[in-house]
């Protein structure tokens, strides 16, 4: 489902994808089912007039400061996915403009999210780094042509020049330098003859214009950093907003995707492209970006919740990055799935999480087997069963596919129940195992508890039960025994470790929340969910589960879905909750 805040433009593409699905029910099909959008709507258009010579060339171009969060997804999904359908290109091109920030690490996870997503990029990969040169050389021609100055105001004299949205901005006294002075300057530059923040190169465009990103924006700046890349070969690296148009035009791109924050950017865009005479101008178009609600996409905070160790890294499971809902156990056809569903539109919106877990829940039912996880186990002993007795029972690994097989677990006189199941003064209506009362465990005999043993400070640690012999496979006779609960037994069950994982933060909106706070000192970290994890160290798991692996998933029968994390050892195995089989915003330890 999708939150309120959606606008009717979004609603739009869910009911064009509505109709479009039902007009194809009764068509025998095998091609890939494609949604419109506006983005789509132009391609066609232009493969219509034969622009660009009928070609389609994409590419992904992310800045490798930190890892890939949801909303990059939904770009890797648009852009690779469009190049896909129109027998077109796209290319992963890293812009690596801003070493202070960079790291190989980063471009590494993003090279690998890609790939997990199932999508390939054309040719090598490539870097904004990688035209530096031609950037440069572009730069001397837009200085030979009268279009930008060497600027040596300061930071804070370049701000009060700049003007303001209601106040136009003003000429800065080097702007009229001569062409020689200026082309001195610039090679200085490049020499490393001046420090940091001592100068600057402006394209020279309007300082009146009511876009203040045509206001003789800044194109190059000093950095004495070392680059991951070129190494200590350059100290001046070129702002995004020209290498990003000009690395497009190199690389042949026709159709420059940008989320909408890009739109007033678009006219620096198309003005340094149309000074330099491009042989290729690409067509930038912005689409909304993803927001999530629970949670947060800005690359910057989240990298201050890894820095700060609010969570455990990068690939912790409660945060929206690729890695992290990849180690929760979300799966690459669920988020590709999910980013058709949310469509592309031009409104901004925020997205329920629910519309993600629906996705990775209709992927999981048809494609994991079943087994049984006692999270919270609670002992029970059969006393009407021997004490060495073992009865070996089977069940099938997922109720619709036979093809999965079968897998076996033993019954035993000393098994373990879910606390939750079990309470000694029942509620009205409840369904499971109380004091004189019979429930059916899960693939095995009706059991009735007649004692319950207690600690010391009152726990309940132990119950006592008998079970009848006739009812393996069948209804018992007389009367009806309507609750099912799950169990494995103590002997033949291996020790686990499960997290149980609910929302980030208590807020739909953190940064709109932290905005409203009357708290001047208010901030998104003070909405953060203290109870966002919660680990279950003395599970207990069916032994069909034994030599399981890393990124392995399960239904934990009604517990929910579950892969099994990294820090699974031979000793213990430990489990991630991807998704409740129902609504996994719901408190933790309520059950289905």
């Amino acid at each position: 489902m999708l939150s309120n805040s959606l606008k009717s433009a979004h609603l739009l593409s869910l009911l064009t994808e509505i109709i479009q699905t039902m007009s194809d029910t009764n068509t025998q099909t095998t091609e890939k089912k494609v949604i419109s959008n506006f983005i789509r709507h132009i391609i066609d258009e232009d493969m219509s007039q034969n622009k660009n010579g009928g070609k389609l060339i994409t590419r992904f171009p992310p800045e490798p400061n930190g890892y890939l969060h949801i909303g990059h997804a939904k770009s890797i999904c648009l852009n690779f996915g469009l190049a896909e359908d129109y027998n077109g290109m796209c290319n992963l091109r890293f812009d690596d403009t801003n070493p202070e920030k960079e790291d190989s690490e980063y471009i590494d996870s993003i090279m690998d999210d890609v790939k997990w997503l199932g999508y390939s990029w054309a040719g090598e990969v490539k870097y904004a780094s990688d035209y530096f040169a031609q950037l440069y050389a572009y730069a001397v021609q837009l200085i030979k042509q009268g279009q930008a100055y060497v600027c040596s105001l300061t930071a804070d004299e370049a701000r009060e020049y700049r003007g303001s949205l209601t106040q136009a901005g003003k000429n800065s006294p080097y702007r009229d330098q001569s062409v020689e002075q200026n082309l001195d300057l610039f090679e200085r530059m490049k020499q490393g003859e001046f420090n940091e923040g001592e100068r600057v190169l402006r394209a020279k465009i309007d300082m009146a214009s009511p876009n203040i990103n045509l206001r003789d924006p800044i194109i190059y700046r000093i950095r004495k950093v070392e680059h991951h890349q070129t190494g200590k070969e350059w100290c001046i690296y070129p702002m995004y907003d020209y290498t990003h148009c000009v690395s497009d035009a190199l690389e042949g791109i026709t159709h420059s995707l940008c989320t909408l924050e890009f739109e007033d950017h678009r006219p620096l865009y198309d003005w340094v492209l149309d000074q330099l005479q491009t042989p290729c101008h690409p067509q930038q178009i912005e689409f909304a970006r993803l927001n999530l609600n629970y949670t947060i996409t800005s690359k910057r905070k989240l990298k201050q919740l890894v820095d700060e160790n609010h969570i455990n890294g990068w690939d912790d499971p409660r945060l929206p990055t690729i890695s992290g809902l990849r180690r929760r156990g979300y799966t690459p056809a669920s988020i590709r799935e999910f980013s058709d569903r949310i469509g592309v539109t031009k409104v901004d919106g925020v997205v329920d999480m629910g519309t993600l877990e629906f996705c990775i829940r209709e992927d999981l039912e048809h494609t994991v087997a079943r087994a049984m996880c006692v999270i919270d186990p609670l002992k029970v002993v059969i006393e009407s069963f021997a004490d060495d007795a073992v009865e070996e029972l089977s069940a099938p690994r997922h109720p619709k596919d036979e093809s999965m097989g079968r897998r076996s677990f033993n019954m035993t006189r000393v098994i373990y129940i879910d606390q939750s199941d079990f309470e000694e003064v029942p509620p009205p209506k409840y369904r499971r195992l109380s004091v004189g009362k019979e429930v059916r465990l899960r693939n095995s005999y009706v059991i009735k508890c007649h004692a319950v043993i207690k600690d010391e400070q009152g726990k309940i640690i132990e119950l006592r039960c008998t079970h009848d012999t006739d009812t393996l496979g069948k209804k018992p006779e007389g009367r009806k025994v309507k609750g099912v609960i799950h169990w494995v037994s103590e002997k033949y069950s291996l020790p686990a470790e499960v997290r149980l994982y609910d929302r980030l933060f208590n807020e739909e909106n953190p940064d709109d929340a932290a905005k409203k706070h009357e708290d001047d000192n208010s901030h998104f970290l003070d909405f953060l969910n203290p109870d966002s994890l919660t680990i279950m160290a003395n599970a207990r798991a069916e032994m069909s589960l034994a030599g399981v692996q890393a990124g392995d998933s399960f239904q934990f029968e009604r517990e929910g879905y579950f892969t099994t994390d990294k820090d699974s050892t031979s000793d213990k195995l430990v489990f991630n909750r991807t998704v409740g089989l129902r609504d996994s915003w719901a408190k933790i330890g309520s059950k289905t």
